[in-house]
């Protein structure tokens, strides 16, 4: 549905019973008019231009500032007109003038199109216009009746404006969801069908390859890693949570599930909360990088058949990711070793990272028994009588 076309419709509707009222009282107070005849002429020209703008209105190509400027000169005419149309006596009176609630239109008008400033604005000028017309001064206009015209139209362009104003941001907003809501229909439909074909077919390859061996157990492994990833790219596209492009939300923030689905493969398995996991774009490509060099370290020490599993953990005061391996494990000493010889993978491109982020990061390790690498990074506390509130409960993995 088109708001602003039914507004439109609605001045036009407006205009015409508005036109019909000034017939009504032309007849009924023409006691008041020295002219008659010349008043019909007025009223004929009003009906004209009625018919005029109301198709002009409805083409939205043609609401220009030219036609809503000739609209506003158009409707003070008409008003002005009254003073040589009725009898002194009766302006001087406040008598209804010749054009009665009609000369509201372009105030409606330009309130429509331009929302509470304009609406304002058009007020302003024809409410000055009647103001004179009655031959009121500023300071004793506010004594006079006939300054309730001017402040029904200013009532009139205030509230149309704001109505005009909201009634666009819904139309948009719904035309986001409908948007939004058509996309992540085709990406279902997208998925269902990744998932019938490629990912059938690379399962397939992965199983025959493992039991034929050889270079075809390569390429079934290979086969297997573009099945986790594509998998992974998948699901992480289906639960965005609402984020902008590239997983970035409006706030600046990153999904911490995003950029650790990326790290998913055959031999590495990455569980997530089912929600987002929000942190700043720094701490959390900081986070990334040092998951990324804990499994990177799984890859060149633990061998190709090693398993890893990556665990997220978002405990609404702190986030917690677990990075955990089947090798053969660490052997005591080794890491103080390493650090000794210059080898920094553990105590810079992990803990080190963790530490300059404010966090912490630690290893457990038996021989035999695999590592575990556990990333705790503690989020701010929320400034008092800010905004934001208490943490938000706990997300877990089960």
């Amino acid at each position: 549905m088109n708001v602003q076309a039914s507004l439109w419709r609605s001045i036009a509707v407006f205009r015409v019973a508005s036109l019909a009222y000034a017939a009504l009282l032309l007849v009924v107070d023409r006691a008041n008019y020295a002219h008659l005849g010349w008043a019909w002429a007025v009223l004929a020209g009003m009906a004209a231009w009625t018919a005029f703008t109301t198709a002009a209105y409805a083409v939205p190509a043609r609401r220009t500032r030219p036609l809503l400027a000739a609209d506003l000169v158009v409707t003070a005419a008409a008003l002005a007109s009254t003073a040589l149309l009725q009898y002194p006596s009766a302006v001087a009176k406040a008598a209804m003038p010749v054009t009665a609630t009609w000369v509201a239109g372009p105030v409606l008008a330009w309130a429509v199109a331009g929302g509470i400033r304009a609406g304002v604005a058009a007020a302003l000028v024809l409410g000055a216009c009647d103001l004179t017309l009655r031959h009121q001064s500023l300071a004793s206009a506010y004594k006079s009746p006939a300054l309730n015209g001017t402040v029904l139209l200013l009532l009139a362009g205030v509230v149309v404006g704001y109505v005009s104003t909201l009634a666009a941001r819904a139309e948009r907003a719904v035309q986001r969801a409908t948007e939004i809501e058509a996309a992540s229909r085709e990406r279902e439909r997208l998925a269902r069908g990744i998932h019938d074909s490629v990912l059938q077919v690379l399962a397939l390859v992965q199983r025959r390859g493992a039991e034929v061996g050889g270079e075809a157990a390569e390429i079934g492994r290979l086969a297997g890693e573009q099945e986790a990833a594509l998998r992974a790219l998948i699901a992480a596209d289906g639960n965005d949570g609402g984020a902008a492009s590239d997983g970035v939300p409006a706030s600046g923030e990153l999904d911490l599930r995003a950029l650790l689905t990326h790290e998913a493969s055959a031999s590495v398995s990455v569980v997530t909360p089912a929600g987002p996991v929000l942190l700043p774009g720094h701490q959390a490509r900081e986070v990334t990088a040092a998951v990324h060099a804990a499994l990177d370290n799984v890859r060149r020490h633990c061998g190709a058949v090693a398993r890893a599993w990556v665990l997220v953990d978002d405990e609404g005061e702190a986030v917690t990711v677990t990075v955990r391996d089947d090798g053969p494990g660490i052997p005591p000493g080794r890491l103080a070793l390493a650090a000794a010889d210059g080898r920094l993978g553990v105590s810079q491109a992990i803990c080190g990272r963790m530490r300059d982020l404010g966090g912490s990061a630690q290893v457990t390790s038996t021989p035999g028994t695999g590592t575990e690498v556990r990333l705790r990074l503690p989020r701010p506390a929320p400034a008092e009588g800010g905004l934001g509130g208490p943490w938000p409960p706990a997300r877990r993995v089960i």
